[in-house]
């Protein structure tokens, strides 16, 4: 354990988030997406939900203010306009940690794109369906490092 690290953050998703630079995208994937033929390097983050996972990632990680859409989801398939509980909950961590940015739905062979071509993939055992989110890394500022 380390003061002032999420507990869910272990040494190789801290080395992942730590190597990722601005504009770096990072998905957190639930349990039925398909992680490991996608390409970036997999973290897994078994036993653990999708919606902790974000929680601790964005704990430590800002989102990038530098591009209109930092958040996106995949959209549900056949009804577009569907807003699956976890997708709510993604909402909600996001404007806490974040603040004021729409997670935005993706079509799903379109988040796949978005997937393929993220640094790296965290697959949590989210048995929601529709648990997946895509967070582009922002810019972490002088006076946010502890210097201690």
């Amino acid at each position: 354990m380390l003061k002032g690290i999420h507990p869910l953050l272990g040494p190789d998703l801290l080395h992942a988030l730590k190597t990722m630079g601005h504009g770096d995208d990072i998905v957190i994937s639930d349990a039925n997406f398909p992680s490991g033929s996608m390409g970036p390097p997999v973290i897994r983050a078994d036993g653990v939900s999708a919606t902790a996972m974000a929680e601790a990632i964005l704990t430590h990680m800002p989102l990038d203010t530098f591009v209109p859409e930092a958040a996106w989801r995949m959209e549900v398939v056949g009804d577009p306009d569907a807003m699956p509980e976890v997708c709510t909950e993604f909402q909600q961590i996001v404007s806490k940690h974040a603040g004021d940015f729409r997670i935005v739905p993706v079509e799903r062979f379109a988040f796949y794109a978005m997937a393929r071509k993220a640094t790296y993939i965290v697959a949590t055992t989210e048995f929601r369906l529709y648990g997946n989110l895509i967070l582009k890394k922002g810019v972490v500022h002088p006076h946010e490092v502890d210097k201690a």
